[in-house]
């Protein structure tokens, strides 16, 4: 009985030691969806003060419907303050930019309006639960 219990509290304390350790290891990563440029400057203020507090964090901004609207070109807030610089400065920080392609068809906008620094999914709806459910990134919705 004696050494029933003290197998069961090494590997008690095993368990305890290792899932630290194993938390510590995870990587940070999330996933911010857009749905409406209106909230554009703001999502992209969230994930600028995110990255502040967690550099390490691997981001990715999703957008459809109304949402893409800040990833075309030329594209401003409505202060007159272009999204451009912003999106880059993120991008230079490693933070991935996704536009739905059923939404570019739909509203029939060409491709090529869509900033260099983002990349066309074919559904941002998809993406989003594709990157939650395989790839394990926590949902923000600005």
């Amino acid at each position: 009985m004696q050494l029933f219990r003290t197998m069961a509290a090494v590997m008690v304390v095993a368990a305890v030691a290792i899932a630290p350790a194993s938390a510590a290891q995870r990587e940070e990563k999330v996933v911010y969806h857009v749905t409406d440029s209106a909230n554009a400057m703001g999502a992209l203020g969230n994930v600028r003060n995110h990255l502040n507090a967690s550099p390490k964090a691997k981001i990715v901004v999703v957008t459809h419907g109304p949402g893409i609207d800040f990833l075309l070109e030329d594209a401003k807030d409505k202060n007159g303050n272009p999204y451009d610089a912003v999106v880059q400065e993120l991008s230079n920080r490693n933070v991935k930019f996704r536009v739905c392609n059923n939404t570019l068809e739909a509203r029939k906008i060409d491709r090529k309006r869509v900033l260099p620094e983002a990349t066309i999914v074919p559904s941002g709806v998809a993406e989003v639960a594709r990157l939650q459910t395989q790839e394990e990134h926590a949902y923000i919705k600005p």
